[in-house]
Parts: structure tokens; sequence; C-alpha cells
């Protein structure tokens, strides 16, 4: 693993080297370049991100599904679905995820990072971060003095709601007897309330549009395509990276450091193949092991959702859009206009409520819909509907990403294990119901036909678990294969200043780091995490801590509600 840096051809170099443009490596890429001190390089394999499938947000189902913008992965079977092989979309594109994902923001919960705080990630408590979510941000329409942020290059703004079952919704969770919220990013997470987007003047907001394209102006910012195979190391210090261009395997130096930021897929792919990682499964695979770090892979999670889908009685819903006439239509207001549904991504109520007395804050999320429609584009159901994309926040099912061999180009082996914890089967079972007891609430009566799926019929524990092992879906937020942690936590990979443990000149800076799953959508806490990494990695003075306190229901203990 260790390589002279004499007998190395070097045929870029500079004083960071980047592994990938996506969420976290367009941040670091534009702050790490900022004050024009250090040469910056960004290395992606994915090509562009112009052109309308990206960027008009009611394209979202295409990119996500287009070999040429995704990386591909699918799951090893899961057990607990029936062996279904679910998709795992990861961005192979300038942007990466961010230029394919659903561009819902979502801070996720105070308490979410008080966790990383309490689990070893010190300095990552709600007060140490909530500076830099508010530096990452320009909200459009958030509450404000709560911590929303007025100047950053991330633009957050809100669907225009204009269809009368965006607030049927939000009725009918007040309804129930929930909360509701003018801005869950705020301080009152828990509620009903609308949803929020990274969309800007009618285009995705993607990391790139933010970060990356303004900053690749300046001089000492580059970026390289080409495919990264491995971490080079002189001793046990990364001086660059193996990268591939065709045929051709060179080599990359950075003289400071060497950041991945290559999505929680392959970055513990990348730290194993170079020697980093469950030292056994290195050897099996062949690799001499240059730091035994058994978290590297490990804690693997996501979130999964169902969706819940009801016909509607009025014609009202997105389901007269989906015809070839007027998808041209709405596609030709985008394009001339950057306004009308395609400059939307279509979510744009939202629901963050707890599901038991007892639990703190908010443990399951809801996104609503106009339509009965799957996430991917498929298989709409016929006719005029709506749908909530429902699911539990915080499983307690843990996951592995290996390696298939020690072939650079070979993908690596992901095992969710979903639905394997105790608790998983009861905590879905609840959100189905929960949700039925929503659509029946009085402000849908005007909009309520029969249920689509999982259908009325579908009503005991039994058929409701048959029903979870057939349908559910990802909703594709894999994190936590190199967590952050404290130096003496064996299952840790990097320390608190995102620097992976047993080497020096490497760190890890995208969602890989994450101890515990946030709440709700990753692309904003992705964000975060690379902005204060960048503080981390340049040395400076990190943000001064906030002193907000985040709205804790104060009937959690006695009541759901």
């Amino acid at each position: 693993m260790s390589h002279g840096i004499d007998q190395l051809q070097f045929v870029q170099e500079a004083d960071y080297v980047i592994v990938g443009s996506g969420s976290a490596g367009s941040v670091a890429a534009a702050r790490l370049s900022e004050d024009g001190k250090y040469s910056v390089l960004v290395l992606e394999y994915g090509g562009t991100d112009i052109g309308p499938f990206i960027q008009m947000p009611a394209a979202l189902s295409y990119p996500m599904n287009m070999a040429r913008y995704d990386w591909g992965f699918g799951t090893a079977p899961q057990a607990n679905l029936n062996n279904r092989q679910l998709a795992t979309p990861r961005g192979k594109v300038i942007g990466g995820s961010s230029s394919i994902n659903g561009m819902v923001y979502v801070r996720g919960h105070a308490r979410d990072f008080d966790h990383w705080q309490d689990s070893g990630a010190t300095g990552w408590s709600y007060a140490d971060v909530q500076p830099y979510f508010q530096r990452a941000e320009t909200s459009h329409g958030g509450a404000s003095g709560e911590g929303r942020g007025e100047s950053g290059p991330l633009h957050v703004g809100r669907g225009p709601r204009d269809n009368p079952l965006f607030n049927a919704f939000v009725k009918a969770g007040e309804q129930a007897g929930f909360e509701v919220t003018d801005d869950y990013n705020g301080l009152k997470q828990e509620g009903f309330g609308p949803m929020e987007q990274t969309v800007y003047k009618g285009r995705r907001w993607s990391a790139a549009n933010a970060y990356l394209k303004p900053s690749l102006k300046r001089e000492n910012l580059r970026m390289m395509s080409c495919f990264v195979r491995r971490v080079l190391f002189d001793g046990k210090t990364a001086i660059g990276v193996e990268i591939q261009r065709g045929d051709r395997v060179e080599q990359v130096r950075a003289h400071r450091e060497v950041v991945l930021a290559a999505s929680s897929i392959n970055s513990p792919k990348l730290l194993m193949l170079s020697g980093i990682g469950p030292a056994r499964h290195l050897r099996n695979r062949g690799i001499e092991v240059l730091a035994d770090r058994p978290g590297v892979g490990a804690n693997l999670q996501d979130h999964l959702e169902l969706y819940i889908q009801q016909a509607c009685t009025q014609p009202i819903t997105l389901y007269s859009k989906l015809n070839l006439f007027s998808k041209a239509l709405i596609g030709a207001e985008w394009l001339f206009f950057k306004s009308g549904l395609g400059a939307s991504n279509q979510f744009e109520s939202a629901a963050f409520v707890r599901s038991k007395p007892g639990v703190e804050y908010p443990d399951i999320q809801y996104h609503f819909l106009p339509v009965a429609i799957r996430y991917d584009g498929k298989a709409p159901a016929e006719g005029h509907g709506f749908q909530a994309h429902v699911g539990p926040m915080r499983s307690k099912s843990r996951g592995t990403i290996t390696l298939a061999s020690n072939d650079p180009l070979e993908p690596p082996t992901i095992q969710f294990n979903y639905m394997s914890h105790a608790e998983d089967f009861p905590d879905f079972r609840h959100c189905i119901r929960l949700t039925r007891e929503i659509f029946g609430q009085q402000a849908f009566d005007e909009f309520r036909g029969k249920e689509i799926s999982p259908g009325a019929d579908v009503a005991s524990d039994e058929a409701l678990d048959g029903y979870i092992r057939d349908h559910v879906e990802s909703a594709y937020h894999p994190c936590g294969t190199a967590k952050m942690g404290a130096l003496d936590d064996p299952m840790a990979v990097v320390d608190p200043e995102c620097r992976v443990i047993g080497v020096s000149g490497l760190r890890v800076i995208d969602t890989s780091i994450f101890p515990r799953i946030t709440n709700g959508n990753l692309n904003g806490p992705a964000i975060m995490t690379a902005e204060k990494a960048s503080d981390h990695i340049l040395g400076k003075e990190l943000a001064s801590r906030s002193n907000l306190q985040p709205w804790i229901n104060p009937r959690w203990q006695e009541s759901d509600r």
C-alpha cells in the first residue's frame, strides 16, 4: 500500500485533492479555495449536469434512473423483503446526488446532532452545527429569528402549494390532533406544514449550482474527470490518489490532504481498497492492511418508506398532467420562463410526528404528493389520486458495505439488512394505520375516494406485514459507513475533525461519517457537515455556538400528539 513519492509520476497536483463533486465535495471545493491561499483539485467521474432532466425540478424521476447520471448500485437480496434487490441510486454527475435527488430540504432535528455529540462526535451538537446550517443557506419563507440563513449559497424555498390537497393534508393533521409548524427547519420540527425544497428561480439548486460552479471561476480551483481507484500513501501519510482515465492508470498528488467526499457507498469502498478497514476482510480480498478499522463499511443506515395512495374524487391532481401533451406544455413553460408545474418538485406539504408517548422528538416523516405515482415515475395509479410517503426515521437495523473483490472497477456489496430489527414491522404498521387516520379526517371528505394502496382489505398485522415486504422502498438516504467518533471507539473511522483514524493526511467529509441517520432527507445535513469540515481542514476558528433552543412537545411523555 505504501508508495515512495520518488518513484511515482504525478499527472496533476494540488494542495487539496477532493474525491467527488457531490453535496460535500462541492461545498469543500468552494470553501477550501475561497481565500486563494491553496490550490484545490476536484476529481469527478460523472459528466455534465447541464440539461432539462437535471435542472427542471418536476423531472426529478428521470436522472435517478439514467445510467448516465447514476452509479447504478443495487442492494444484495434483502431477506426480510422477500429477497428483493432494491436500487441504491448515487449521483455520478457534477453535483453528485444533489443533482439527482428529490430536492427536499430538511436539516434534521436538533436532538439528532445532540445524539452525535453524545456518541463521541464531540463538537457536533446542535449548538455547534446550527451556525453551519445558517451559513450554508439563504432561506426564502422560513421562520425569521429561528436561525435561518439569509446570505448563504444554498437557496431554500417553498412550492406555491396552489393545489388544495396540500392544504387539506396539513388541515387533516391538525384535525387528528397533531401540531402544525410554519417551519420544520426552524426551531419547531414537529407538526404538519409546508415542505422546503432546494429550488431557486425555477431550477434545481444543487450543490454544484450553489457552490461548485461559481467557485470554478477561481484560478486556484480545478476539476478533472477521472475514476479514482485508491488513496496513495507514503508510510501512513496520504500523498495523493491513483486514478484511471480510459485504460491508463495515473497518479494525482495532494500536497496537504486528500479529502474523500465520494458518498457513503464509494468512500468506504475507497478506504478499503486503500488498506483501511476490517483487517480480516481486507486480507480475504488480497489487500495489504494499513490501518485496521472494523468500522469501515459497518453501521450502514437508510430510511425506508411506503406510498399510501388514495383515489381522489375531484379531477384536481397531477394525473391529468401525465399525458405527453401536458408534459410538453409544462416543459415548454419551464424552458422559456422557469415557471409553472415544472418549477417545483411537487413535494410541497410535509409532516414530522412522533409515533408514541415517550418519544421525545419526531420519528416519522411524511412527504405529501397530489398524485398517486411511484417515486421513479413508473406505474401511476389509474385515475386521480394523492399519496403520502411515510416511514420511521430511526430504525435500529444496520447493514454493511463490503468489497466484492480488490478490483476498483467492481461495485461493492451493499447489504442494508432492511427490516431486520424486531421493532421495524410494528413501526411500519403504525405508519400505515396513522396515515389512514389522517386521510380519514374531515379535511379530505370532499376529495377522498377509495384507498388504492395498500387497499382497505389489507388490515390485519399479518396482511400489513406482507404488504410492507412487497412494497417498502428506500428513500435513498444511505449513510453511516465511516462513522465519526472518539479515538478510543473501535468502530469509529474518523475523529471529530473528520480525520481518518490511524493514518494522516486523509479526511472523509460526506454522509459516511454520520454516527446515526438524521431525521428526514440527508442533503441538508451533508452540506452542513462539509461546511464545518472545511473549517476543520483549514484550521479555522469554528463558528460560535448557537444558543437557540429547539421546541420539544411539552406533552411528549403522555401523548404522541
